[in-house]
């Protein structure tokens, strides 16, 4: 807050659009997403300074919605056109919330992750690392791409895992990444990363349902192996 660096000083990995393509949206936090919108700040404040000063002075995304658009324009940096924008994002939001949605998918076996994910990582030549957030009754509430390239612990951060099913309010996880080898056999490495998965989903209480590796022989659950203890209750015919 009050940083008179712009957004192009931020390290790459920190800019929000950047960001946002790496790690898809739900990764980003309000300020981040808002400051997409306005795009640049004012003289003293970037794009995120002045995204957190809107949140700030009106308590939130409901306080902006509620703002009239000169209560908005009133704000230093603002102006008419990032009020419009600001405006039209929150109203594009409402009306989605409003349109009916096809029945989100139940995953209740390894099979249902393969139907959903076998045509993006089957035939992929880089290994890729998603994230499926569950409900509590294993409806899809998001699936996210978190990395592309080798799939091990030492690359990947638990708590980025982790942040998707804490800002969707998810019950439980589904770990998916695919062998470009064609074998969905998993290696040692592939299991000790599930065993660090799961001490850290029971250190922050989030269920971790499953480990699949896809494969263009097939698919292979990491709990159907038997060797370690997941904290989710699986589905009645879980195999």
């Amino acid at each position: 807050m009050g940083s008179r660096l712009s957004i192009h000083d931020f390290p790459e990995y920190e800019r929000p659009r950047e960001r946002l393509e790496l790690l898809g949206e739900a990764a980003l936090n309000n300020g981040e997403l808002l400051a997409i919108l306005l795009r640049a700040g004012v003289a003293g404040s970037n794009a995120v300074d002045l995204a957190w000063q809107l949140i700030s002075r009106f308590n939130g995304l409901r306080g902006l919605h509620a703002a009239s658009f000169d209560e908005l324009c009133a704000l230093k940096g603002v102006g008419r056109a990032k009020a419009a924008q600001i405006k039209a994002a929150i109203e594009l939001g409402y009306r989605m919330s409003q349109e009916e949605h096809t029945p989100r998918p139940v995953i209740s076996k390894p099979g249902d992750v393969q139907e959903l994910m076998g045509h993006l990582l089957e035939t992929r030549s880089q290994e890729e690392l998603w994230v499926l957030a569950l409900s509590t009754r294993n409806q899809l509430i998001r699936k996210q791409l978190l990395y592309i390239g080798t799939v091990n612990h030492s690359s990947v951060r638990l708590a980025e895992i982790f942040e998707i099913p804490i800002r969707l309010r998810a019950s439980a996880i589904i770990l998916v990444h695919n062998h470009p080898s064609g074998d969905p056999a998993p290696s040692e490495e592939d299991i000790h990363f599930t065993e660090e998965l799961l001490k850290a989903g029971r250190l922050m209480d989030i269920g971790v349902l499953d480990h699949i590796i896809l494969a263009k022989e097939g698919c292979c659950s990491i709990r159907s192996l038997g060797r370690l203890a997941f904290n989710a209750s699986p589905p009645r015919n879980w195999h």
